[in-house]
């Protein structure tokens, strides 16, 4: 060990800090991992064994009384990496004692970690138990407090202030940290005005939250994402009040953009612009777990609104089908997240006119029994007539609704009378929908063509109740039923047989 490092004096010691202060304020901007990973750089770095002791040390003294909230996890780091099994040694034993214990209470609840499950008791006296799943629903908020701490006090007259003039659509866990039920319910009746706040308390104090969530002082405030992953710690209400307003933003955002066309058109050229549905589902899920279950919001919504844009202005079996999984997920099951008249118009109001388009003849289901007129096409020839859809008289039925002047449907006319020439045109087609895919073939399928325009300037009748029970909002629109008028499959191209294989749901 050399002299210098044996005495570390005052003037080395102080040119250290100095050095050490000015890395501090760079990382700063810096994400917590690569904190870590720095401060472990340094640590190693300095090879004589009490100037890695003195680096240590600050570094832990640091980062331990930041005020930046996520330091803490810095600190717990440099503790448990470094000093915990002794490698290196803290200034006395009984700072060694206090950082122990400090881990010991703050490990479990560290930004970035999930939410220790917490069973505790209601004011009625039942059971109650948060985050015992990953999946929360919207953004939660747990204050522990108690009755005779002066601090607790101010921060619940804040908090009431807070909860009654915002409308965030949060889940508010009021904890008593102690065990006088008298006290408490005094408590509650005096200083708890704001509506909708759970109230509950652990008086055998049997759930350990004091190390789960380090409550060892009150009050103690922290912000649960909907995923169950802590994203606030040691808050006040002004400080909780600013996270909030930052999650649930009002700033207006566009969607549908070239850009974001451009993006998902990119992402979509891997499948020759044909995706699945599943593959449609997997980049809405992608989507969901790279923004929302990290925390950002903001992206979530840009993301999640511009996809459901580029989903409804493609067609196709597997845009169509894979949507739904999409809107599902990431808009009408996510009430904590839409919450501005903005995003109640362009996302989730849409989002509901589509699923309701895309509720109608769904796979699985029996088409609507009503007579249309059309052309009825067969291996044997063609007529116009009025049939039932349930009852067109094929194995399978191709029914192709389409507008007069328009090229794509004419396109699939022909394709569909070009197949019925063939002896096996229509069997990778079909097959996708009907098990017996022996009997798969042009002899056993029926096509019935309808003119939309007809049937609208001669019976608006009709047209209504079609417009019901179809998503005709874009022709041509094709649906293959099987003998029994069970719908297999919707949207349909003819012209693309190789869709045929885009495994949607109600395919077998």
């Amino acid at each position: 060990m050399s002299v210098m490092a044996q005495q570390l004096d005052s003037s080395k010691i102080s040119a250290l800090g100095g050095k050490l202060a000015e890395y501090y304020d760079a990382l700063k901007y810096e994400s917590i991992d690569v904190q870590k990973q720095e401060c472990d750089f340094l640590i190693e770095a300095a090879t004589d064994t009490l100037v890695r002791q003195f680096v240590a040390q600050d570094i832990y003294d640091h980062y331990i009384n930041s005020p930046v909230m996520g330091a803490e996890n810095v600190a717990v780091h440099v503790f448990d990496r470094w000093f915990a099994d002794g490698k290196l040694k803290m200034r006395t034993p009984e700072e060694f004692a206090e950082a122990q214990v400090y881990a010991a209470f703050n490990r479990q609840s560290l930004l970035g970690e999930h939410a220790p499950e917490l069973t505790l008791e209601s004011f009625d006296g039942l059971p109650m138990t948060l985050y015992a799943s990953e999946n929360q629903g919207k953004y939660s908020i747990l204050y522990f407090y108690d009755t005779d701490c002066s601090k607790c006090r101010l921060e619940t007259r804040h908090l009431n202030d807070l909860l009654t003039k915002s409308d965030y659509p949060i889940a508010f866990y009021a904890i008593y940290a102690g065990d006088d039920r008298a006290s408490w319910e005094k408590y509650i009746s005096e200083k708890f005005k704001a509506e909708g706040v759970v109230h509950l308390w652990d008086p055998a104090f049997e759930s350990d939250f004091q190390r789960k969530y380090g409550v060892t002082q009150t009050p103690r405030l922290l912000l649960v994402s909907p995923d169950g992953v802590i994203v606030g710690r040691g808050l006040d209400t002004h400080g909780l009040a600013t996270m909030l307003k930052g999650l649930y933003s009002s700033d207006i955002l566009e969607y549908g953009t070239r850009e974001s066309e451009a993006l998902f058109d990119g992402i979509f050229s891997m499948y020759s612009g044909r995706p699945s549905a599943e593959e449609v589902s997997r980049l809405a899920d992608y989507i969901h777990d790279r923004t929302l279950s990290t925390g950002d919001t903001l992206m979530f919504r840009q993301m999640t609104g511009d996809y459901l844009y580029y989903l409804s202005a493609n067609s196709g079996e597997g845009f169509k089908e894979g949507m739904r999984h999409h809107i599902d997920k990431n808009i009408l099951s996510q009430n904590g997240v839409w919450r501005t008249s903005d995003d109640s118009l362009k996302v989730v109001g849409f989002a509901q006119i589509m699923s309701d388009l895309l509720s109608k003849a769904a796979p699985g289901t029996k088409v609507t029994p009503v007579k249309v007129p059309g052309e009825l096409y067969t291996r044997r020839g063609h007529k116009n007539v009025t049939k039932k859809l349930s009852k067109l008289g094929g194995e399978s039925n191709i029914i192709i609704f389409y507008t007069e002047g328009c090229d794509v449907c004419a396109a699939e006319k022909a394709a569909a009378l070009s197949m019925l020439k063939g002896d096996d045109s229509l069997a990778g087609i079909i097959s996708a929908s009907d098990r017996k895919t022996s009997r798969a073939n042009s002899r056993d399928v029926t096509v019935f063509m309808v003119n939309v325009d007809k049937i609208m300037a001669s019976d608006p009748a009709l047209a209504a109740r079609l417009m019901d029970s179809f998503d005709l909002s874009s022709l041509p629109y094709i649906i293959i039923t099987d003998s029994k008028g069970v719908i297999r499959r919707r949207y349909v191209s003819l012209c693309h047989p190789e869709w045929s294989g885009s495994g949607v749901e109600g395919s077998f």
